[in-house]
């Protein structure tokens, strides 16, 4: 079997090493020379440390325009909203640019939105639009439109022991869309994704290709487990596909993808990227000739705020506890899938992105985590239980930040011992493993992922 953990944050292995793990001085600072260094609050929400005069200023107007609210045209102020669509701002899904907590009704559903399609015989080419719905469920409509349903949330709790006998719960919801404006297909596909933090997401997209397509091992050829595969995704800009870094199943190559998509899906916003409504050739369709409405600088700006984002300073960095932490996270093996560490080139997009040396705890790539965090919809070459492995720094910031601990892709977990021990499939023994942990080892564990 093979032994990979996802979650928002932990990819627990089998333990193949208990050599000493040695604490890298520059690790403190996890996004090098961009790194942010005071915690509070607002600790998700600063420009990179290393920004030049034009830089900041450049920041500061695509800081602007994700936290703008945009509304109904006509409008000479942040015209294009619907005429359907999930949300009306960046920040209300990414509130301080953080994660969204998990809703728990329908007509609160926050950052958590949910893809649709229908199967295609290559899903490499992407998902197949739903007939009346596209490939977004928008539960909202500018006046006089009707969106496209509504969303019905329940869970179902169940009790789980530790090897010690202490017990532990987890809650799984159950996702229902209700009074649709189009038929639902019998063989539609539903996935419920939840915002997540943006920081540090341009030192991400800095990474060179080759670096992460060099870990890569779909087969498992080296029998350690681990089979990380890279998605494969279009890029509407280049009309090309190219490696799949950004969202939860690596679905966009470049963070101006990124962000316009999700303006166009999630706000109804057209750009030069995405001209198209995305009510187009619905009931919703208002035939107005008013595309693109996000201009294209606002978009390049847009996307620019995402790039500069500071990393948070680790806190806890030379504890104890949090030494030991580490000591187990790296023995179980969960760096095989959460890279500790790259560092880039001297070619990047940006100079401030520049060699630097940085600790996001990720590696880009699609794993299988079985069926119980399967949402059973291919995306381009991700499967239906596939999952890119999320970077982990600033996790342990969500509840100073965003005032919860809700994790995985639709916010379930309930903090991230939760989290881990949702795992199954590739991982069910390294979840076992962690089950078998005396009580101090397993807080040591995740006080080590808290501090990142």
């Amino acid at each position: 079997m093979k032994n990979v953990i996802y979650f928002i944050g932990i990819c627990l292995m089998v333990a193949c090493s208990k050599d000493s793990i040695e604490n890298d001085a520059s690790e403190e600072f996890p996004g090098g020379a961009t790194t942010y260094n005071s915690i509070f609050s607002g600790s998700y929400e600063q420009p990179a440390s290393n920004l030049n005069a034009n830089e900041l200023a450049q920041h500061a107007s695509g800081d602007k325009l994700f936290s703008n609210s945009f509304v109904a045209n006509p409008s000479t102020v942040n015209p294009g909203l619907g005429p359907i669509f999930n949300n009306v701002s960046c920040v209300l899904c990414h509130p301080k640019n953080g994660k969204s907590p998990q809703p728990f009704s329908g007509s609160d559903l926050r950052g958590l939105l949910f893809r649709v399609s229908i199967p295609r015989a290559d899903e490499s080419q992407g998902p197949m639009p739903v007939p009346g719905l596209g490939t977004q469920f928008q539960h909202r409509a500018i006046v006089g439109t009707t969106s496209e349903g509504q969303v019905q949330i329940s869970f179902q709790e169940t009790t789980h022991t530790f090897a010690d006998g202490s017990t532990y719960s987890l809650r799984k919801p159950i996702y229902t869309l209700t009074s649709t404006t189009a038929t639902i297909p019998a063989n539609m596909m539903v996935s419920p994704r939840i915002a997540q933090q943006v920081i540090g997401l341009g030192l991400l997209e800095a990474i060179p290709e080759s670096v992460i397509l060099a870990k890569q091992d779909i087969n498992d050829a080296d029998n350690d487990g681990i089979s990380g595969k890279a998605n494969r995704v279009f890029n509407p800009i280049l009309g090309v596909f190219e490696l799949g870094r950004f969202g939860w199943k690596a679905n966009n190559a470049t963070l101006l993808v990124q962000a316009t998509d999700a303006i166009h899906q999630d706000m109804g916003v057209t750009s030069f990227v995405f001209p198209q409504e995305t009510a187009y050739g619905q009931v919703q369709d208002d035939g107005l000739a008013d595309d693109p409405e996000l201009d294209s600088l606002d978009a390049i700006d847009l996307a620019f705020y995402t790039q500069s984002l500071a990393v948070p300073k680790r806190r806890d960095f030379n504890s104890s506890s949090t030494n030991n932490g580490k000591q187990i996270f790296f023995n179980i093996g969960c760096n095989k899938c959460h890279t500790q560490k790259y560092t880039t080139g001297n070619n990047t997009a940006f100079a401030f992105l520049n060699n630097q040396t940085f600790y996001p705890y990720t590696d880009l790539l699609l794993h299988d985590m079985g069926p119980d965090l399967a949402d059973g919809r291919p995306d381009y070459l991700a499967t239906g239980t596939e999952w890119r492995t999320p970077p982990l720094w600033g996790i342990g910031l969500s509840e100073l930040v965003n005032g919860h601990t809700n994790y995985l892709h639709d916010g379930r977990a309930r903090n991230l011992l939760e989290a881990i021990m949702w795992h199954g499939g590739e991982a069910e023994a390294q979840k076992i493993k962690v089950s078998q942990l005396s009580k101090k080892d397993r807080e040591d564990l995740v006080k080590f992922v808290g501090s990142l």
